[in-house]
């Protein structure tokens, strides 16, 4: 495991799912974790009770990261409660699917706010108080690297536009020696999409090894980026998806 003794992290969305399992694992590591979450306080709360319980620290952050105050606020509240920010892990996003001639304008500038904007808002603020050996992880998607079928134009074009923004920050924050990347889950059971439901079995059989990932997968490779051994990685994605995109 990644060694981040005295490190800080903030993980958005971190009260359920992918988010949850990172803060957990990140804090295992030896980072303090600050989270945060929209609307389930009582999840978030209880995900930073079991960091606390393993004698690790964390704070529970309510933020709306699409708002420039929020984010802003978010970062400032970590620095406030926990030292500092060394990690900030992008995980909060948007599932979306359906076809072309049923999205709205409205749906699609949603999509881009949770999964583009909100991450553009929270790398600005963050790195504001990131020094040598910052590290920026966004968690994407499988769809970057291919589109199985129809329904997802919404969920393609944001997470696509997510590893633009993310090269544009290896490039610009990589002189202060901070890192910018992407973890690109394939099939992962949570509860927005569970191993028994209704597309799981097609889910299964797009991937290489035919199963289901699961969330610690995914946090297993954020603490990886975040630590020593992802210290010349910047500017990629790492695909976590059973070899959907093989």
């Amino acid at each position: 495991m990644s060694d981040l003794t005295g490190k800080v992290a903030l993980v958005t969305g971190g009260s359920r799912g992918i988010g949850a399992a990172i803060a957990k694992r990140l804090a295992d590591a030896g980072a303090a974790v600050a989270l945060t979450y929209v609307q389930a306080e009582d999840q978030a709360r209880e995900v930073a009770k079991r960091i606390e319980a393993d004698g690790g620290r964390a704070a529970v952050v309510r933020a709306d990261l699409t708002r420039p105050d929020d984010a802003a606020e978010a970062v400032e509240q970590t620095v406030r409660e926990l030292g500092g920010i060394d990690i900030l892990v992008n995980n909060a996003g948007f599932l979306s699917y359906g076809p072309l001639d049923e999205v709205t304008v409205e749906h699609l500038d949603q999509v881009l706010a949770v999964d583009v904007r909100s991450v553009f808002l929270a790398a600005q603020a963050a790195a504001r108080h990131m020094g040598d050996g910052g590290r920026i992880i966004s968690v994407g998607s499988c769809f970057n690297g291919r589109v199985p079928a129809g329904n997802f134009v919404l969920q393609a074009t944001a997470k696509t536009a997510l590893i633009g923004l993310t090269k544009g920050l290896a490039r610009e924050l990589g002189p202060r020696g901070i890192t910018a990347t992407v973890v690109d889950p394939g099939p992962i059971d949570t509860d927005m999409n569970p191993a028994d439901g209704d597309s799981a079995d097609w889910q299964r059989s797009l991937t290489a090894l035919g199963r289901y990932g699961e969330a610690e997968d995914i946090a297993a490779a954020v603490a990886y980026l975040a630590g020593p051994g992802g210290r010349y990685i910047t500017g990629t994605a790492l695909a976590v998806d059973g070899g959907y995109t093989a």
